[in-house]
C-alpha cells in the first residue's frame, strides 16, 4: 500500500481533500471504527479513481472510498451512512457506460474489490458462489477448470466483477443463445438499504414460496442494495464452433443475413459493426484488414458446427447470401487463433474509441421491427448528425444496437453532450414508436435516467419508486441514479 493510500490523521485528511466533499470529524472517526486504514481511503487520487466508471461527463467527488472484506462490514458501513445521512455508491469493475458508479455528490463508495473469493462448488447442481468482487472472467476460468461453462461474457470481462453484472443485468455476446445475466443467478445474498442481510432463493431451482426478491435486485443498479454475493449456474461448454466474418453493403441485408443461417444452425452469436469502427480498431491494435475490399458493415457470427452436414450448411447458407446480394465476401476462421483475431475486431471497439470520449445510446426494439426501425434511425442519424463520425455495432442478433457519437477535438465536452443530448429527443421517440427500450443492457444510471420516461410508464415508475422506498427509506443507496431525486420523472 502506497503512503499516500494510507489513512492520514483526521484534520491532515480534511484539510488535503481539495475539491472533494468532506466527511465532519465525527463521520471520519465513526467511519475508522469499521475500517482499518489500508480500506479507507481520502486522497483525491483514489477518490477520483473509483468515483467514476468509464463514463467521462461528470466531476467525481466522492467523500471517501472503503473496501470491505465481509458481510458484517458492509453492514456496517450501510448502518452508517444511514445513520450519517451520506449517499453509498457500490463499485466493481466501474466498466459501465451509463454513469451508474459515479459519485457526484460526496458519497461514499464502496468497493467490492477485496470480496473477490468463490466457494461452495457443487459439481451435481453445477453452481458456485461468488463474491461480489470476483471478476466475471475469474468465473469463467473456474467453470472451464471443472469442465463446465459460464456463457455471459463481454469486451470487459477480465475487468468486470460479477456484482456489478448482476446490480445491471449485464448482457454481451451470447444472449442470442444464453440470455442475459439473470438467467445466471440461482441465488443472491444482498444487503439492502436499511442494513438488512437477505438471502434470495437459496441457490434452487425450485423455489414458490412467493416474491423472489432475487430479481428485484438484479438490474437494480445498486439503487436498493448492495449485492454481496451471488450463487451463479453453469452449464456444459459449448459444443465446436465455427466462426465468420461477412462483410455487407447495408444495414438492412443484416437480418436477411440472420434469418438465414438462423433457419439453418445453432447461433452462439451475430454480432455487427460499421466499416468506421473496424477503422478505429485496426488502427487502435496496428492490425491489417481482414478483406480484401471494405464495406460498410460487417456480421461476426458464430455457430454451432458439430458434424460434417453442418459444415456443410455454414457454406450453403453463405452462398446463398453471397448470390441474394447480401453479403459482398467473408471469411471463416481455420483455427482458434483466427477465431481470436477475427472476435477481437468486434470485441476491441470500446476501447479503440474511448479516447475519442463516445457519447453512446444502447437501445433495443424486437427483431420482427428491427429492419424498418434501422431504415428510420439510420436516416435520422444522417440528418441530425451531418458533422459528427457515427458508429454502429451491436447485438444485434438479440435486437441491441449501440450508436457511438464521436466527440470532435475541438469541441468543449459540454458543447458535445449538449448537442448529443438534443438529437436524443428524436432518437428516444423513435424508440418509443417501436415500442423499444432506451437502454438495453448499459443501465439507466446518471446519463440516461432523465430518459426513463421513454421504456416506463408513469405508474411503473411510481411503483419502482415505492419498491426503493421499502429497501432503501432513507434513500442513501445510489441516490440520484435511475430515479430522480426529486421525484419529477413521476
Amino acid at each position: 500500500m502506497s503512503a499516500s493510500c494510507a489513512r492520514l490523521p483526521t484534520l491532515l485528511a480534511l484539510s488535503t481533500l481539495e475539491s472533494l466533499a468532506v466527511l465532519s470529524p465525527n463521520q471520519l472517526s465513526s467511519l475508522q471504527h469499521i475500517f482499518p486504514a489500508d480500506r479507507l481511503h481520502l486522497d483525491a487520487a483514489t477518490c477520483e479513481r473509483y468515483g467514476q466508471d468509464w463514463t467521462r461527463y461528470t466531476t467525481p467527488q466522492a467523500a471517501a472510498i472503503v473496501f470491505p472484506v465481509s458481510i458484517d462490514e458492509v453492514q456496517a458501513v450501510v448502518r452508517w451512512a444511514n445513520v450519517h445521512g451520506v449517499g453509498i455508491v457500490p463499485s466493481g469493475g466501474r466498466t459501465g457506460l451509463s454513469g451508474g458508479a459515479v459519485a457526484t455528490q460526496g458519497e461514499i463508495v464502496v468497493s467490492m474489490d477485496r470480496m473477490n473469493c468463490m466457494d461452495g462448488f457443487d459439481p451435481l447442481a453445477r453452481t458456485v458462489r461468488c463474491q461480489a468482487g470476483v471478476v466475471t472472467a475469474a468465473l469463467q476460468q473456474f467453470a472451464a477448470d471443472h469442465g463446465l461453462y459460464y456463457p455471459v461474457d463481454f469486451a470487459s470481462s477480465g475487468s468486470s466483477q460479477i456484482g456489478g453484472n448482476i446490480a445491471t443485468n449485464a448482457g454481451g455476446i451470447r444472449v442470442v443463445r444464453y440470455g442475459m445475466t439473470r438467467e445466471w443467478v440461482a441465488g443472491l445474498t444482498v444487503v439492502t438499504g436499511s442494513g438488512d442481510v437477505l438471502e434470495c432463493n437459496l441457490g434452487l431451482t425450485k423455489n414458490n414460496t412467493g416474491y423472489d426478491f432475487r430479481h428485484l435486485f438484479i438490474g437494480s443498479e445498486g439503487t436498493l442494495g448492495l449485492v454481496v454475493a451471488a450463487t451463479m449456474r453453469l452449464t456444459d461448454p459449448p459444443p465446436f464452433t465455427t466462426v465468420l466474418l461477412l462483410a455487407l453493403p447495408g444495414l438492412a441485408d443484416i437480418m436477411a443475413v440472420f434469418h438465414a443461417f438462423r433457419s439453418a444452425l445453432t447461433l452462439q452469436a451475430f454480432e455487427f459493426f460499421s466499416d468506421l469502427a473496424l477503422t478505429h480498431v485496426l488502427a487502435a491494435e496496428q492490425s491489417a484488414a481482414p478483406l480484401a475490399e471494405r464495406q460498410p458493415f460487417y456480421v461476426l457470427l458464430e455457430l454451432e458446427t458439430v458434424t460434417p452436414l453442418q459444415d456443410e450448411a455454414v457454406l450453403q447458407v453463405f452462398a446463398d447470401c453471397m448470390a441474394q446480394g447480401w453479403v459482398c465476401d467473408g471469411v471463416i476462421a481455420q483455427s482458434q487463433q483466427q477465431a481470436k483475431a477475427l472476435w477481437r475486431l468486434r470485441e476491441g471497439i470500446s476501447a479503440a474509441i474511448t479516447p475519442y470520449t463516445p457519447y453512446k445510446n444502447d437501445i433495443s426494439v424486437v427483431l420482427s421491427r428491427l429492419p424498418e426501425f434501422v431504415a428510420r434511425l439510420q436516416g435520422l442519424l444522417a440528418r441530425d448528425y451531418p458533422d459528427f463520425e457515427v458508429l454502429w455495432y451491436g447485438h444485434i442478433g438479440d435486437g441491441n444496437l449501440h450508436i457511438n457519437v464521436l466527440k470532435p477535438a475541438s469541441w468543449a465536452l459540454a458543447d458535445f453532450r449538449h448537442a448529443c443530448e438534443q438529437v436524443n429527443e428524436q432518437v428516444f421517440a423513435l424508440v418509443a414508436e417501436f415500442a423499444g427500450s432506451m437502454s438495453a443492457e448499459h443501465g439507466v444510471g446518471l446519463l440516461k435516467r432523465d430518459y426513463l420516461g421513454v421504456t416506463r410508464s408513469a405508474a411503473d415508475i411510481a411503483l419502482m419508486r415505492g419498491v426503493k422506498a421499502v429497501f432503501d427509506p432513507n434513500d442513501i443507496m445510489n441516490p440520484g441514479k435511475l430515479l430522480q431525486l426529486d421525484g419529477s420523472d413521476t
